[in-house]
């Protein structure tokens, strides 16, 4: 038997055609309520910017947000972008929602910006080299929520120990991750390519840390489930449709799902969309089934983080219910 595996949900809050901001985050809650309680383990937030499609710019907001609204799971940031801030201000935000909601966050830490170049040097001081000060401003970070003493004291913070996760869409932030001991949680929603290797590094260099004693792997992946294939393939249309304006630089609101694509996509669109964006787990849960146990023999994973572009809301909360059914039954073979 494989050992367990985890669930977790990671949410970009997309604004859904037809809505805007506001929606978008009553729709955030509704997801969180809807699986507090569950076996999902964590609710993560993403952080980008400049995107309108997008309302997840202001990320500690929307967790404390959700901590507001829920009541079991870990809420936490998948991730914190690191080049736009400065740890002491990260272990304060985090350092004043532990005092207030407890031992329920994840630090979620990337080493990109979530943005363009020009956003970027509006966010953070235009000659800051946070993506090549990434593993420092980790160091710095674990510091100021340690119980260590410091000259910089990060109150609310220090001494509360939020656990860190390194993320990433490539190999250099996975010598980071072993080398600091942390768990690693790999972009394959958007970036799958170097998974493979970027878990072996993971694995092959691993430091034991006073958070982390052996590699813990997780991997965020699209999943849209149904009753159905023939249901799921018509919810997909909408992370294809998303997915295209990305490719064509369109970006606009989280588009309804429609009968065809042949008319929306050349075939060399409709090959990029689907090999640079896969989705990893779709269909009904017979088909899903199949395609994790494939997936875990390959990367056997301890936790599998579900991104899901689906439109309409009861779609969305059926297919995170698939995917907890399955993943049960997976876990009990």
């Amino acid at each position: 038997m494989s050992k367990q595996l985890n669930i977790s949900a990671l949410n970009l809050v997309p604004v859904r055609a037809g809505t805007n901001a506001a929606q978008a985050i009553e729709d955030m809650v509704d997801l969180a309520q809807h699986i507090d309680g569950s076996s999902y383990q964590r609710y993560w937030i993403s952080e980008h910017h400049n995107m309108t499609s997008i309302a997840s710019s202001a990320t500690r907001i929307l967790i404390k947000h959700i901590l507001e609204h829920t009541k079991n799971i870990r809420v936490g940031s998948g991730g914190v972008m690191l080049p736009n801030h400065a740890p002491l201000v990260v272990a304060e935000e985090f350092g004043t929602m532990h005092a207030i909601y407890g031992d329920r966050l994840d630090l979620g830490l990337g080493r990109a910006p979530g943005t363009d170049m020009a956003t970027a040097n509006a966010i953070r001081r235009s000659n800051h080299d946070g993506v090549f000060s990434f593993k420092s401003e980790i160091e710095e970070l674990k510091r100021y929520l340690s119980a260590v003493p410091t000259q910089v004291v990060a109150y609310p913070g220090q001494g509360t120990e939020v656990p860190l996760y390194v993320l990433g869409s490539s190999t250099d932030s996975a010598h980071i991750a072993a080398d600091l001991g942390l768990p690693y949680a790999f972009a394959a929603h958007f970036a799958p390519a170097q998974m493979e290797n970027a878990f072996k590094i993971y694995e092959d260099n691993f430091k034991p840390s006073n958070q982390l004693d052996k590699p813990y792997k997780m991997a965020s992946l699209n999943v849209i489930m149904a009753d159905t294939n023939d249901e799921a393939e018509f919810i997909k249309t909408t992370h294809y449709q998303n997915i295209l304006n990305l490719i064509r630089n369109t970006r606009g609101q989280l588009p309804k799902p429609v009968e065809n694509m042949a008319d929306r996509w050349s075939p060399r669109e409709e090959q990029a969309v689907k090999s640079q964006f896969p989705i990893a787990f779709s269909g009904s849960k017979e088909k899903a089934t199949e395609e994790l146990r494939l997936f875990q023999s390959q990367f056997n994973v301890d936790e599998i983080m579900a991104v899901s572009y689906i439109y309409d809301m009861d779609d969305l909360k059926k297919s995170y219910d698939l995917f907890e059914e399955l993943v049960k039954e997976y876990n009990a073979e």
